[in-house]
């Protein structure tokens, strides 16, 4: 048995796009653009979506949205949703990259919210 839950939404813009996209959803969203220090593919709009983590990231690729999945297990939920039809298709330090049915992405990552806050919201799966 092992929990995951949805806990980031990100917005994928083309690098040079990116700036502008980030003034965008700050100005749409009630919010603010913040860099990521140390992350600078990253803009974060803190308090966008109540109850994610929502930012602007610099791809370079097309423009799209996209959801983490948090687990406690990274390699239990990763089978779980390729046992459901999604597709590897890459891959970043712990973090897997899945394309699920309909072709968005979805990426399975290390938990790194609150603890609280997870067991919270999180679902356990068998």
């Amino acid at each position: 048995m092992h929990p995951s839950r949805v806990s980031t939404l990100l917005i994928d813009v083309p690098l040079d796009e990116a700036a502008g996209a980030a003034a965008f959803w700050a100005a749409a969203l009630g919010g603010e653009a913040r860099p990521v220090p140390g992350e600078e593919q990253f803009t974060s709009l803190p308090r966008a979506v109540p109850g994610l983590v929502t930012a602007v990231q610099a791809v370079d690729d097309t423009a799209r949205y996209h959801l983490d999945i948090e687990a406690d297990d990274v390699a239990a939920e990763t089978e779980r949703l390729l046992a459901l039809g999604a597709v590897e298709v890459g891959g970043w330090l712990e973090c897997r990259t899945l394309r699920v049915p309909g072709g968005h992405l979805v990426c399975v990552i290390p938990l790194h919210s609150d603890p609280e806050e997870f067991a919270a919201h999180a679902h356990t799966w068998p």
